[in-house]
């Protein structure tokens, strides 16, 4: 049986419509930068949609949490954040998630327990590993999410992290999204291992490669890894295997790579690969999934004008949250 057929059409829908919104919000993001809407830095997600659609889809909200880098438009999105206020806070506006004074690398909702938006590559790994931590000091039933990039496997904090999660046996899984460049530079020209999911055994944590332009093999691992830490907390690793259409950031050209390259990427669109599987199931019709992209081409309008309408946050505010209240 497929997994589109093993989960059935209200979830399927779910992960495309998710996927989908992370599109949509993010040409809207690149288009309103390239009018100088957006100032400061802007790390676009396109084309690695699957893995936070797939992964976070397969949580409880209520009870888990998820943290990662400076690419978290697509995390913030799929958890539920509203688009207007992140949106805003591109714009750097008072209404934005972060008060409009962290800008594209600072998404952060203690609601939808979206912990950031993380700017210093690796520094939500041992954050991440602390919040696991709690999680079982308060014997509570969750599980850590913690998003990183190929750039930031050999930070020292990953190393210390890591051990720190086995001595424990703390509820938390790493992923690390494996775009094949770390900045400007493909990760075989700086990483002695080329098989990432092997760096979790040196602490004898289960590491597994998966395919990350695939959300419903993603989705369907974390249904089992979630469940299975949620039944006796360990930790676990994952590398996903992903390609970012765009450049490192939105002032990166990206002249390391080749259009071809790049070509046959965009051959493997997640998007495009579970709609093909969902119309195959007759889950779908073309008339339904035009109607949903343009209701979600919608929200990102309003996003937009909600930003474009948005007040500066006030001179006094500037010294705001810089402590937090004994």
């Amino acid at each position: 049986m497929s997994l589109v057929k093993k989960y059935g059409k209200e979830t399927t829908l779910s992960l495309l419509q998710s996927m989908l919104l992370m599109r949509r919000f993010e040409e809207k993001a690149g288009q309103m930068y390239g009018l100088r809407k957006i100032g400061g830095f802007c790390h676009l997600y396109i084309g690695q949609e699957a893995v936070a659609a797939g992964t976070i889809g397969a949580l409880d909200l209520k009870s888990d949490y998820i943290i990662g880098g400076y690419r978290d438009h697509g995390h913030a999105l799929a958890v539920g954040m509203d688009p207007k206020a992140i949106m805003a806070e591109l714009y750097g506006k008072a209404t934005g998630c972060s008060k409009g004074k962290g800008g594209s690398m600072h998404m952060y909702s203690a609601e939808k327990h979206m912990l950031g938006g993380n700017g210093i590559v690796g520094s939500q790994i041992p954050v991440g590993t602390g919040v696991a931590w709690k999680i079982k000091y308060m014997e509570e039933n969750g599980v850590v999410l913690c998003y990183f990039g190929d750039g930031a496997i050999h930070q020292g904090a990953f190393h210390e992290s890591l051990n720190l999660a086995k001595i424990h046996d703390l509820p938390i899984i790493y992923i690390v999204e494996n775009n094949q460049y770390g900045m400007g530079t493909d990760f075989k020209r700086v990483s002695a291992v080329h098989d990432l999911a092997q760096m979790g055994y040196a602490y004898d944590i289960p590491g597994k490669q998966l395919n990350g332009m695939q959300v419903m093999e993603v989705y369907d691992e974390f249904v089992n890894a979630v469940k299975s830490i949620r039944e006796k907390p360990h930790p676990l690793f994952y590398e996903i295997k992903t390609y970012r259409y765009r450049g490192h950031s939105m002032s990166d050209p990206a002249k390391y790579r080749t259009p071809e390259e790049l070509e046959e990427y965009k051959q493997q669109d997640p998007i495009s690969i579970l709609l093909k599987q969902m119309q195959e199931e007759k889950l779908i019709t073309e008339k339904e999934y035009k109607k949903m992209d343009n209701d979600i081409k919608a929200i990102c309008d309003e996003a937009v004008d909600f930003a474009e309408k948005s007040p500066e946050p006030e001179l006094s505010a500037l010294y705001e949250d810089v402590f937090a209240e004994a």
